[in-house]
Parts: structure tokens; C-alpha cells; sequence
């Protein structure tokens, strides 16, 4: 049972995924992924190739989403990946148009 409140129960967190992670269906996957742990946050390609992230939920769900994100889909090869608190949202997840 959790003694703290909901918000400080809850994780948002940026993330920087660099490698082959862009025409490999990384951002769908994400998007899955994401929405099976019940995160809210958003995905999108970057013009310099990386895919850009933000997650927010439960600790653990994040903390879950952001070791798949390592792995990311198979078609994937994931260089790096990098990790910034971020402030709350409170919408669903989604794709954004690149960037």
C-alpha cells in the first residue's frame, strides 16, 4: 500500500532514443507499448534521426516502458538511449508529426 500521494507516486521522464530507430516501426511500437502499461506522453521522429519521447505514469510502468525502449521493436538497434525528468501531462499517448 502507497503512503504517498498520487502525484508523487506518479514518474514523467524525456527520453532520447538514438540508433537505427527510425523506419523500423519504432515509434507504433512505442505508442503500443506505452499504452499497455496506461502512460500518458507522446512519441516522435527527430530530423537528425533519433526518436524523441516522453512518458508519464506509475514509477514502475515507466521505469518498465523505459527498459523495453532500450530494447525497442526488433527491427530496431538501439545506440543510446537518454533519460531527463520531465514535467506531468494529462493527456493519452500519441505520435506527433516529426520534429
Amino acid at each position: 500500500m502507497s503512503t504517498g500521494t498520487p502525484s508523487e507516486d506518479r514518474k514523467c521522464v524525456h527520453v532520447l532514443v538514438e540508433g537505427r530507430v527510425q523506419g523500423v516501426g519504432y515509434r507504433a511500437w512505442a505508442e503500443r507499448h506505452a499504452r499497455q502499461r496506461g502512460l500518458q506522453g507522446w512519441v516522435r521522429n527527430l530530423s537528425n534521426g533519433a526518436v524523441e519521447a516522453l512518458f508519464c505514469g506509475p514509477h514502475e510502468k515507466v521505469d518498465d516502458m523505459l527498459n523495453a525502449c532500450r530494447i525497442g521493436p526488433s527491427a530496431s538497434a538501439v545506440l543510446s538511449i537518454k533519460v531527463e525528468d520531465a514535467e506531468p501531462v494529462a493527456a493519452r499517448f500519441e505520435i506527433l508529426p516529426t520534429r
